[in-house]
């Protein structure tokens, strides 16, 4: 390595501005053409881009406030990767929003400099989880939809979102079996385990709506090749947490809500257009003033 003493690795950042994440690492959309598609209206791309990562960036967050918190060790570290691996989409996905929206926001302006309102994730990413079985409850939900919209957007006539998309689809696939496997586990296991899946499923019910709600800015971009209209998502979804569920003895309905509702803390339900338009529950300030915190009182930090 060249170093005497491992740890002065760890200073040996002359080039790099923030050394504690991401250096050393191949950027792994090199050679990716960066330019926005003939015709596309940069607002909205941009917009899109936002949404999908701040999916991934707030629902990051809540799992890694599991680690140290996960029944087993293996848990632990894949609850880690899972949590790395929407953290790095995330980062791409705001800097392409940055990109296309030219008006010199980066990736940590984005998720540093935003109030809530200014959020665009779905309100399933930022439920907080009552227990072990509502991690991955919601974590199989959430992978299962993403896996399925990443899958479509690898087609899309942006080649960023598209290279995005390609490497996002091997990662959820992991994430999604990772879920998958502990939601059979529990639900088929004792009748302790199988009453809190149950549970568990049932909480994240009302969640499912809002994912294959189409809002205009991916109704307009699918019409012209750049986004994935999220209502064509639903039958590979619920032919997914069918085939779960059923593993898992518990009854093969596949969690659902009407489309025009999101929910609340405790479980209630409201009617709104929830998270993709700036609606969100009281969650989403909670971690936004945790994550937030050393950035806004560092204002242009670096670390």
């Amino acid at each position: 390595m060249g170093f005497d003493v491992a740890y002065e690795a760890l200073t040996d950042h002359e080039d790099d501005a923030r050394w504690a994440y991401g250096t050393g690492f191949a950027d792994p959309l090199s050679g990716v053409d960066t330019a926005v598609p003939d015709g596309a209206d940069r607002e909205r791309l941009a917009a899109y881009c936002l949404m999908l990562g701040d999916d991934a960036l707030i629902m990051s967050h809540r799992l890694q406030q599991w680690v140290t918190r996960a029944p087993e060790l293996e848990d632990e570290l894949a609850l880690a990767n899972i949590g790395l691996d929407l953290l790095g989409q995330a980062r791409l996905l705001l800097t392409r929003a940055g990109q296309v929206e030219g008006a010199g926001r980066d990736e940590d302006a984005l998720a540093y400099q935003r109030g809530a309102p200014e959020f665009r994730n779905v309100c399933l990413a930022e439920r907080a989880d009552d227990d072990f079985a509502h991690l991955v409850a919601r974590l199989l939900v959430f992978a299962t939809w993403r896996l399925a919209l990443f899958d479509r957007l690898a087609a899309t006539r942006d080649p960023m979102l598209a290279a995005i998309a390609a490497k996002g689809v091997k990662e959820l696939t992991y994430h999604r079996e990772w879920a998958a496997q502990w939601v059979v586990r529990l639900g088929d296991g004792t009748a302790l385990s199988h009453e809190r899946m149950r549970a568990a499923a049932d909480a994240v019910a009302p969640l499912t709506g809002e994912l294959f709600r189409p809002h205009p800015v991916e109704s307009d971009l699918a019409a012209d090749g750049l986004a994935v209209d999220p209502a064509g998502l639903r039958g590979e979804f619920d032919a997914v947490l069918t085939q779960v569920l059923t593993a898992a003895t518990l009854t093969g309905t596949v969690p659902t809500a009407p489309a025009g509702v999101a929910a609340a803390p405790g479980g209630a339900v409201y009617s709104g257009a929830a998270g993709r338009h700036g609606e969100h529950t009281p969650a989403l300030a909670e971690i936004l003033d945790e994550m937030q915190a050393l950035a806004r009182s560092v204002p242009g930090g670096a670390w």
